[in-house]
């Protein structure tokens, strides 16, 4: 065996000697960007040779690198041997800016740990991928639960997703407004708490709605049904007592349930752009109704219980073909101070011929002009759409 001209101590086989060529060779660490690479080189070798090694494992051109050991730099012609490097020895490279090949230096391993460690870092980024969308949809389900509220209106909805029924009571709103959904089954009926549904602009009829479900729904305020296809509503949707606000403009219903008289808690009424031609007597039994908007329907008659509604403030009439209103709305109606009947064929002379015109036309009158959803004339006379018999009535 041997002996290392360097060392006087004998040469272990696992250090890098290798005598089946009849050339020595020793291995040497060379440290570049936080990590080692083993480079066996034979004895007599030159700084520049080990450089010529190091490009392939490092993408740094020999021209670009600076070897330093035991702080000196060392020289491309000179030998290894000449500063006392041995086998085991710790080269530190410096990488000059630029001076490398293809994608910049290579900063892991190149061999087929190398693949090995790319694989476990691409395999743990998708798993801390999938967590993060795991965790974040699962925070927005959590955030639906702490704050009650789920808002998913212009959201590109074809169906309501299954993470809604998945918080149950939690619920208070839900907002599912200008989507695409088709269909509202059965599982409306676990959000027991809901108090706001907002199904506007959807492409709902009253076929794709589970309307078993949605009266199971006690506590239900307000219901926007919107922009939808609607051409009836079922009776039973009266036995939401709870409602205060109905909201069912732009539809194809051609009337209102005969049982709307029981929704007593009622206070708006929204059915503008509707095909509607009358109005249920029932309607005088909501009491608490201080909203009705029916403008842009086929209404040719009001019926007298209108004159019931007691709190009643505002009536929107407009462009329809009523003649006339309740003779009983002005004496019964004692709050209505906006009546809206642009395009209709109501006169200021037959509005004037109504028992309690004149207390009517002084609350309006006082209301501030912009608090108003109608004119006043300079002239001072009724214009709130009704002809004057003058122009032509």
């Amino acid at each position: 065996m041997e002996k290392n001209s360097e060392s006087g101590a004998a040469e272990d086989p696992a250090s890098g000697s290798d005598n089946s060529t009849g050339t020595n060779t020793i291995t040497v660490q060379v440290k570049f960007s936080g990590r080692t690479i083993p480079v066996s080189v034979p004895t007599e070798a030159a700084a520049r040779d080990l450089k010529s090694l190091l490009q392939p494992l490092t993408n740094v051109l020999p021209r670009g690198q600076k070897l330093i050991f035991k702080g000196k730099v060392l020289e491309d012609g000179a030998t290894l041997k000449s500063y006392q490097i041995i086998n085991g020895s710790k080269i530190m490279l410096v990488a000059s800016q630029g001076l490398h090949q293809g994608d910049g230096p290579i900063t892991k391993p190149t061999s087929s740990s190398q693949s090995n460690t790319r694989r476990i870092i691409s395999n743990s980024r998708d798993s801390q991928h999938l967590k993060t969308e795991t965790r974040i949809e699962k925070s927005r389900a959590e955030r639906w639960k702490i704050t009650g509220v789920v808002a998913l209106s212009e959201s590109q909805l074809k169906e309501v997703p299954d993470e809604v029924w998945g918080c149950g009571s939690s619920i208070r709103v839900l907002d599912l407004g200008t989507n695409f959904i088709q269909q509202i089954p059965s599982k409306i009926s676990d959000l027991k708490s809901i108090n706001k549904l907002l199904l506007n602009g959807n492409d709902l009829s009253e076929d794709s709605i589970c309307w078993e479900g949605l009266l199971s729904l006690k506590l239900l305020s307000i219901l926007s049904l919107n922009n939808n296809r609607l051409t009836t509503l079922p009776s039973a949707l009266c036995s939401l007592t709870s409602l205060s606000q109905l909201h069912l403009a732009c539809n194809n219903l051609t009337s209102l349930p005969v049982e709307i008289g029981s929704l007593v808690q009622l206070e708006v009424v929204k059915a503008t752009n509707n095909r509607i031609s009358s109005l249920p007597l029932s309607i005088g039994n909501c009491k608490s109704l201080i909203e009705i908007d029916l403008s842009s329907n086929l209404l040719t008659e009001l019926p007298e219980t209108l004159g019931s509604l007691c709190n009643l403030k505002a009536l929107y009439l407009k462009n329809n073909g009523v003649r006339t209103v309740p003779s009983t709305l002005f004496k019964g109606c004692q709050q209505l101070s906006i009546l809206d009947l642009h395009g209709t064929e109501i006169t200021n002379d037959v509005l004037r011929q109504i028992e309690g015109w004149e207390d009517f036309d002084e609350r309006r009158r006082s209301k501030h002009q912009k608090q108003l959803d109608f004119r006043v004339g300079s002239s001072g006379v009724f214009d709130e759409g009704a002809d004057d018999k003058t122009r032509g009535h």
